[in-house]
């Protein structure tokens, strides 16, 4: 039995030879909880078998002996809390229905997990889908726990209940640490483009041309700079207090082409890093990495520029691979002739500084976004959602051919011709790679907290 506490009071063993046999156990254990829960430390114990007891009709047992003897504790709130969450319904819907029969408050973050925000579900008109059992035991214990049915009532409850952890939050929030940054207003702009025809046998298709609408944000004027990239490796030295939940611990930040002279001048966009490198800097920065729709109205504006510049290509507008290897590439063939060629020594110079070509600048006054280095988003490349890795401990071998392991990349790149520097190009790559045409830039609130 792996719950210590149970194996040092010596729990009855459950019988499985029978099911009269196994419910007779189970009571003879259930018997033996209410005894114990009102002894020295009969809170701890309670929540330590509710928490690992092997067999679901005892944890339910402890869970309920936990709310009628110490409901008022911290122990039992948080026992609670977690039997919320247990595998097997009927322990879950014990901890909530106890949960709203003793208005446990503390519990209340974690039944609106469940069943949503109570002056959501009680509005009138509100269209709503059918729920299982844990929807409605919960939806009926937050209504319980609040005291009230009136929409208007419970959010302003709902505002009181959080108010602390709303004040901390907004405590803790970083500032903007940098004001190189242009507006991007409020409002629809043309996304996507109709498929075209190309001597790249490039599939466009996935970016269909639409109408987005997008509330007003902060964009960094220029990708992230090797200067700006080591402020934040000297600020977070010794701390993971910005790193993604599922990035490895231990693991720093340090770019892979920090020694090569070719990528780690301080004017140049910090490459060699990988999606959690830049998710932490975006935290550290106050912001965080644009979604694909941010970043593509930042780069062509609201009337659906082909380039950030106009609809024609401009050779004086980007770094492209033409630009980085001095030479014309017209076909699939040429370029893959050139990328081979790719050594440690050649294009000497692949990447400009990030605010070079400033007759590429966008509607919005962003530079280089179209060529130069990739830029990482925040988007997943199959979902078009938020990207949520869960990839802990696991080597990129083992998660690359998963498609919730790939974010957006937009831009292209000194290694790519003009037809990937498109506005609404997508490209993606895997989260862990550290590649020298891979940067970003990050995305910011209009209002300053």
């Amino acid at each position: 039995m792996p719950c210590s506490l149970a194996v040092e009071r010596g729990l009855p063993e459950i019988d499985e030879q029978s099911d009269d046999a196994y419910w007779h156990s189970v009571e003879r254990v259930a018997a033996r909880l209410t005894a114990e829960a009102a002894g020295p430390s009969g809170a701890e114990f309670l929540a330590d078998v509710s928490a690992h007891h092997p067999e679901w009709p005892v944890r339910a047992a402890a869970v309920r002996l936990l709310a009628d003897e110490h409901g008022d504790s911290a122990v039992a709130g948080a026992a609670v809390a977690a039997a919320i969450h247990d595998e097997v319904d009927w322990v879950a819907f014990t901890a909530i229905e106890l949960a709203g029969r003793l208005r446990l408050r503390a519990v209340v973050p974690h039944l609106i997990n469940v069943s949503g925000w109570p002056s959501n579900f009680t509005r009138p008109g509100v269209a709503r889908e059918p729920v299982g059992s844990g929807a409605a035991f919960a939806k009926r214990a937050l209504l319980a726990i609040f005291g009230s049915y009136d929409p208007e009532v419970l959010r302003r409850l709902e505002d009181e209940h959080f108010a602390d952890l709303a004040a901390g939050v907004a405590a803790r929030r970083r500032r903007r640490d940098h004001d190189d940054v242009v507006l991007v207003p409020a409002g629809p702009f043309i996304a996507g483009a109709k498929p075209a025809a190309s001597a790249f046998q490039i599939g466009d298709t996935d970016s269909p041309c639409r109408v987005v609408d997008l509330p007003a944000f902060l964009i960094d004027r220029t990708a992230v700079t090797n200067q700006r990239y080591r402020w934040f490796l000297d600020d977070t030295k010794g701390t993971s207090e910005f790193d993604h939940p599922d990035q490895e611990p231990g693991r720093g930040h340090e770019p892979a082409h920090r020694h090569d002279p070719r990528f780690n001048r301080p004017d140049l966009p910090v490459v060699g890093i990988d999606w959690y490198d830049a998710w932490a800097f975006a935290r550290w920065a106050g912001g965080d990495l644009p979604s694909e729709d941010q970043w593509e109205k930042a780069a062509r504006g609201s009337e659906g520029r082909v380039f950030p510049w106009g609809d024609e290509w401009d050779r004086a507008g980007a770094n492209s691979v033409e630009t980085a290897f001095g030479v014309e590439v017209k076909n699939l063939q040429d370029l893959e002739l050139l990328l081979v060629s790719v050594s440690p020594e050649q294009p000497p110079r692949p990447v400009v500084p990030a605010d070079h070509y400033p007759a590429g600048t966008s509607p919005y006054g962003a530079l280089q976004m179209a060529g130069n280095v990739w830029e990482m988003t925040r988007t997943n490349f199959y979902s078009r959602q938020d990207l949520d890795p869960f990839f802990r401990g696991r080597r990129p071998v083992e998660f690359m051919n998963r498609k919730d392991a790939f974010p957006v990349l937009r831009g292209g790149a000194w290694t790519s011709p003009p037809v990937c520097l498109t506005a609404s190009y997508r490209g993606k790559g895997l989260l862990t790679d550290r590649h020298n045409e891979v940067g970003f830039r990050c995305v910011y609130p209009v209002e300053e907290p």
